[in-house]
This record gives structure tokens, C-alpha cells and sequence, in this order.
């Protein structure tokens, strides 16, 4: 089997917007930051102010922004987590980094989703699982 090359992509995470803007400034091809909820970071909550500031500085220099909405929700955060999903692709972001598959039932936007290590992934099937269900990047 003949696996086609594959660019190596340097991603970065960053607590706040500035620090992501200084991931590009050094070289990242992209960032994962937590948007305004539902990150895995209790502490790295994000306003859609500083992530707009945050995708323009990244498209400006062909960076991308991976934004994460990682943890488990309960049936009450559901609508909220729909609609932060579409405020953060309204500003530019270029994927959500995702744990709860409930989010696959919701009217999302057209934005790349990302497995979160936090969907546990230990089998090729569970990987199979994932990419037919469209999500197109896991991160182990």
C-alpha cells in the first residue's frame, strides 16, 4: 500500500487569543483555543470578539483556527452549543474540535469537525465510526 505524502502541519495550542496570534507569528500552521464554552479548559473561555481578532490575524498569514467544543453536554446546554458552533463559524473559524457525538443530531454549520482525544479513540473501527460520520481530522 502506497500512503500518499502528507505535509507535516505544526499546530499549536493557546490559552488566549494573543498567545495564538504569537503561535502564528512563529511559524503555526494552526491553533486550537477554546471558544466562549464548552472547552475542555474550564479556564480558557474566549469571547467571539477575541476570536474574530484572533481568525483574521491566523487567515492573514494562511493559518487556521480550530476551535474547541470538547466536553460532554448536558441535554440543557444542547442549543447553546448549537448556536456557539455557528457564532464561531460566523467569525471564520475553520473547524470545531469536538467530544459529544450528540452534536452530529444539531443543525451545525458547513465547518470541519475534529475528533478530541477526549472521544477516546482506541480502535481502527472506532476511527472508521468517526470518519463516517464526517468528522475529518482525530486527534489521538
Amino acid at each position: 500500500m502506497s500512503l500518499q505524502p502528507h505535509l507535516l502541519e505544526l499546530l499549536s495550542p493557546a490559552r488566549d487569543a494573543d498567545i495564538g496570534m504569537a503561535a502564528i507569528d512563529h511559524g503555526a500552521d494552526a491553533v486550537y483555543i477554546g471558544g466562549p464554552a464548552f472547552g475542555a479548559r474550564a479556564t480558557a473561555g474566549n469571547d467571539i470578539r477575541d476570536l474574530e481578532r484572533l481568525i483574521k490575524h491566523a487567515h492573514r498569514f494562511n493559518s487556521r483556527i480550530f476551535i474547541t467544543l470538547n466536553t460532554i453536554l448536558r441535554d440543557d446546554e444542547l442549543d447553546d452549543a448549537r448556536r456557539m458552533a455557528w457564532q464561531v463559524y460566523e467569525a471564520g473559524a475553520d473547524a470545531l474540535i469536538i467530544q459529544d457525538m450528540g452534536l452530529l443530531e444539531l443543525d451545525l454549520p458547513p465547518i470541519q469537525l475534529h475528533a478530541s482525544t477526549q472521544t477516546d479513540i482506541r480502535t481502527p473501527e472506532k476511527a472508521r465510526f468517526l470518519q463516517d460520520a464526517g468528522l475529518s481530522q482525530i486527534v489521538l
